[in-house]
């Protein structure tokens, strides 16, 4: 089973909260918002997509580096340093 099939309801969830702020932006647009409101909102959406894109990619790093860990030996690397690179990034 794969992690997104174990975490389905967690990321989920997200996913209809990232849907609500989409909404909101929707609705800043057409009431015609603050450009000030609506790049608040535009990055909050960001930042509630680039959290979900980590929560999946850490899943992914930490089931599949397992396997590719043993079968690669020692000069592999860890996982925890895989997911810090990775969380760097999408900051």
């Amino acid at each position: 089973m794969t992690h997104t099939v174990r975490d389905k309801s967690r990321l989920l969830h997200r996913t209809r909260r990232i849907g609500g702020q989409v909404g909101a932006l929707e609705r800043a647009l057409d009431r015609e918002a603050s450009c000030e409101e609506v790049l608040r909102l535009i990055a909050a959406t960001r930042g509630a997509l680039d959290a979900l894109m980590a929560v999946v990619l850490e899943g992914h790093l930490r089931e599949h580096s397992r396997s590719s860990r043993v079968s690669r030996g020692r000069d592999s690397v860890p996982t925890h340093e895989l997911i810090r690179i990775v969380r760097a990034y999408l900051r």
